[in-house]
Protein backbone atom coordinates (compact mmCIF):
# COMPACT_ATOMS: atom_id res chain seq x y z
CA UNK A 1 0.00 0.00 0.00
CA UNK A 2 2.83 2.56 0.69
CA UNK A 3 4.74 1.45 -2.30
CA UNK A 4 1.95 2.56 -4.40
CA UNK A 5 1.79 6.24 -2.91
CA UNK A 6 5.56 6.32 -3.12
CA UNK A 7 5.27 5.77 -6.57
CA UNK A 8 2.25 8.24 -7.30
CA UNK A 9 4.05 10.52 -5.55
CA UNK A 10 7.39 10.11 -7.38
CA UNK A 11 5.43 10.57 -10.62
CA UNK A 12 3.85 13.60 -9.65
CA UNK A 13 6.84 15.15 -8.05
CA UNK A 14 9.08 14.54 -12.07
CA UNK A 15 5.34 16.05 -13.50
CA UNK A 16 5.76 19.26 -11.64
CA UNK A 17 9.38 19.21 -12.03
CA UNK A 18 9.55 19.12 -15.44
CA UNK A 19 6.92 22.02 -15.34
CA UNK A 20 8.87 24.26 -12.96
CA UNK A 21 12.71 23.53 -15.16
CA UNK A 22 10.79 25.46 -18.16
CA UNK A 23 10.28 28.72 -16.12
CA UNK A 24 13.78 28.57 -14.68
CA UNK A 25 16.04 31.76 -15.99
CA UNK A 26 19.28 30.47 -15.24
CA UNK A 27 20.72 30.15 -18.47
CA UNK A 28 23.22 26.88 -17.29
CA UNK A 29 19.92 25.25 -17.01
CA UNK A 30 18.76 26.46 -20.63
CA UNK A 31 19.05 23.40 -23.57
CA UNK A 32 17.69 20.28 -23.71
CA UNK A 33 17.73 18.99 -20.14
CA UNK A 34 15.76 15.89 -19.44
CA UNK A 35 14.80 14.62 -15.95
CA UNK A 36 15.70 10.74 -16.61
CA UNK A 37 14.45 9.66 -13.31
CA UNK A 38 13.48 10.28 -9.54
CA UNK A 39 13.86 8.41 -6.68
CA UNK A 40 12.25 9.40 -3.28
CA UNK A 41 12.66 7.90 0.08
CA UNK A 42 10.26 6.07 1.84
CA UNK A 43 9.73 8.60 4.71
CA UNK A 44 9.79 11.66 2.03
CA UNK A 45 12.81 13.45 3.10
CA UNK A 46 14.62 13.21 0.17
CA UNK A 47 14.20 12.93 -3.65
CA UNK A 48 17.34 12.27 -6.04
CA UNK A 49 16.99 13.65 -9.29
CA UNK A 50 18.64 11.80 -12.14
CA UNK A 51 19.22 14.98 -15.28
CA UNK A 52 20.75 14.55 -18.66
CA UNK A 53 21.09 16.61 -21.14
CA UNK A 54 21.48 16.33 -25.05
CA UNK A 55 24.56 17.59 -25.53
CA UNK A 56 26.62 15.54 -22.65
CA UNK A 57 27.25 15.03 -19.60
CA UNK A 58 29.24 18.15 -19.08
CA UNK A 59 25.93 20.24 -19.98
CA UNK A 60 24.27 17.67 -17.20
CA UNK A 61 26.93 18.88 -14.67
CA UNK A 62 26.39 22.37 -15.50
CA UNK A 63 22.81 21.91 -14.99
CA UNK A 64 22.80 20.39 -12.05
CA UNK A 65 24.95 23.51 -10.37
CA UNK A 66 22.32 25.79 -11.65
CA UNK A 67 19.53 23.56 -10.16
CA UNK A 68 21.70 23.39 -6.67
CA UNK A 69 21.46 26.94 -6.13
CA UNK A 70 17.90 27.35 -7.31
CA UNK A 71 16.91 24.12 -5.60
CA UNK A 72 14.81 26.50 -2.07
CA UNK A 73 13.14 28.22 -5.16
CA UNK A 74 12.78 24.81 -6.67
CA UNK A 75 11.46 23.06 -3.24
CA UNK A 76 8.75 26.08 -2.52
CA UNK A 77 7.01 25.93 -6.12
CA UNK A 78 7.02 22.22 -5.57
CA UNK A 79 5.54 22.51 -2.20
CA UNK A 80 2.89 25.12 -3.68
CA UNK A 81 2.10 22.96 -6.14
CA UNK A 82 1.58 19.57 -4.26
CA UNK A 83 -0.36 19.00 -0.99
CA UNK A 84 2.47 17.43 1.01
CA UNK A 85 2.59 17.66 4.29
CA UNK A 86 6.61 17.60 3.70
CA UNK A 87 8.65 18.53 1.08
CA UNK A 88 11.26 16.42 0.19
CA UNK A 89 15.11 17.54 0.22
CA UNK A 90 16.25 18.02 -3.69
CA UNK A 91 19.39 16.16 -4.27
CA UNK A 92 20.46 16.70 -7.68
CA UNK A 93 22.44 14.47 -9.70
CA UNK A 94 23.65 14.60 -13.61
CA UNK A 95 23.45 11.49 -15.61
CA UNK A 96 24.82 11.12 -19.63
CA UNK A 97 21.77 8.61 -20.57
CA UNK A 98 20.04 10.96 -23.01
CA UNK A 99 23.90 10.87 -24.84
CA UNK A 100 24.38 7.17 -24.18
CA UNK A 101 20.80 6.10 -25.66
CA UNK A 102 21.27 8.67 -28.59
CA UNK A 103 24.84 6.75 -29.22
CA UNK A 104 23.08 3.51 -29.67
CA UNK A 105 20.19 4.51 -31.88
CA UNK A 106 22.80 6.02 -34.03
CA UNK A 107 25.14 2.86 -33.49
CA UNK A 108 21.66 0.62 -34.88
CA UNK A 109 21.32 2.55 -37.68
CA UNK A 110 24.60 2.55 -39.24
CA UNK A 111 24.19 -1.31 -38.83
CA UNK A 112 20.76 -1.37 -40.78
CA UNK A 113 22.42 0.82 -44.10
CA UNK A 114 25.02 -1.71 -43.63
CA UNK A 115 22.74 -4.28 -44.35
CA UNK A 116 20.50 -2.84 -46.63
CA UNK A 117 23.59 -2.23 -48.48
CA UNK A 118 24.94 -6.03 -48.25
Amino acid sequence: MASHRIGRTTEDIKRELTAIFRELKDPRIKGLISIVRVEVTSDLSYCTVYVSAMEGIEQSKRAVEGLKSASGFIRHELGSRLKLRHVPELLFKATDSIEYSANISRMLSDLRSENKDD
